[in-house]
């Protein structure tokens, strides 16, 4: 017998599919924010641009600056059949791990081609979970993917975009997320002057985010799930900040499901006792499911999440599972907005 916490059935919700936010706010700070006390198990809802009032000055806010590239090209086979290329992952100059829709007739060796553009690719081999390793025929595929590439959206999202930006942070600067740290939408710059102003600390880190943050656990015993892995990256300066403030006994707060992961898989890498975290870069699949205990951080900005997902099974670890569906019951009931371009909330 599973228990509780690790059955995959306790992170399973139903939602009215209209709550599912088709576009963001028409502001970014003008989405609503529920904040969860932890310690009082108590709701508020505020509009997002009452953040500050939140924040102390000393506090430190953790940002992911990854920004999403355009992920999806359109293809054609020497048959003439279309494909979708969709780019996960450069492994070296040239070489990328991708999804190809449809793949069953794609046959190895086969090369693919691109309109309007002299750049080709060959089909190298199929991988695990249903992805394959291509190869174009040139290392610098960014002019193909700045003319013929198109930014990548959740599937639950039907709506076109009206400007790629809406589906960037404001403050992404580092290419090769493949989907976007959706918590922080919210922010603008602003805002981000305002927290400046009254004393918080700014860091920014870099996860480029995957396509496994769309694909559900699927594992009854949700510790059996296989994390997809991730790149990461934390400065020597960032690191440097959040060590001073985790002595100080200032609050690190993060910013989306993306940021813990990084801060707190970092930390569980660390062999150095003096220092909470030192400077990574690379690959993490770190997996945050109940039992773990939190080293880095304090409290979480964060969206509403789909049922049965890890950002779901992590936000749950961090607040107590019964605390979140309680919080989702109240979304519900106050018809906050859902997932990716949906409201937020901040757990303190």
């Amino acid at each position: 017998m599973i228990q509780d916490e690790f059955n995959l059935s306790k992170y399973d919700f139903t939602f009215p599919q209209e709550l599912i936010a088709q576009e963001p706010a028409t502001k970014r700070d003008n989405s609503k924010l529920l904040v969860i006390d932890r310690k009082t198990s108590s709701f508020s809802k505020k509009r997002f641009s009452e953040i500050t009032n939140l924040f102390k000055p000393g506090d430190l806010l953790v940002l992911n600056d990854t920004k999403v590239i355009k992920a999806r090209l359109k293809a054609k086979r020497l048959s003439g059949g279309k494909v979708e290329v969709f780019l996960l992952k450069e492994i070296q100059p040239g070489v990328w791990q991708v999804l190809l829709k449809p793949g069953k007739r794609i046959k190895i060796n086969e090369k693919i081609f691109f309109e309007d553009s002299p750049i080709t690719a060959t089909i190298n081999k199929t991988n695990q979970q249903g992805s394959w390793s291509i190869t174009f025929s040139q290392k610098n595929i960014e002019p193909l993917i700045s003319s013929l590439g198109q930014v990548p959206l959740p599937p639950y999202i039907k709506k076109p975009l009206t400007a790629e930006t809406q589906y960037q942070t404001v403050y992404a600067e580092n290419q090769g997320a493949v989907a976007a740290p959706t918590a922080g939408f919210h922010f603008t710059p602003k805002l981000l002057n305002d927290l400046k102003k009254i004393g918080v600390e700014i860091v920014f880190i870099t996860l480029h985010c995957g396509l496994g943050t769309f694909r559900p656990v699927k594992s009854a015993d949700i510790r059996k799930h296989s994390m997809h892995s991730e790149w990461v990256s934390l400065s020597a300066e960032a690191a440097e900040k959040i060590n001073a403030a985790k002595l100080s006994k200032r609050r690190v707060i993060a910013v989306g499901t993306t940021s813990i992961r990084t801060l707190e898989s970092v930390a569980d890498k660390s062999k150095n006792h003096d220092r909470l975290l030192s400077p990574f870069s690379g690959e993490t699949d770190f997996y945050i499911y109940p039992g773990y205990s939190f080293k880095v951080i304090d409290a979480v900005i964060t969206n509403f999440h789909t049922p049965c997902s890890t950002n779901l099974i992590l936000i749950s670890t961090f607040a107590g599972i019964d605390l979140i569906k309680q919080s989702y019951d109240y979304a519900i009931e106050n018809r906050f907005r859902f997932f990716s371009f949906g409201d937020s909330m901040f757990i303190i």
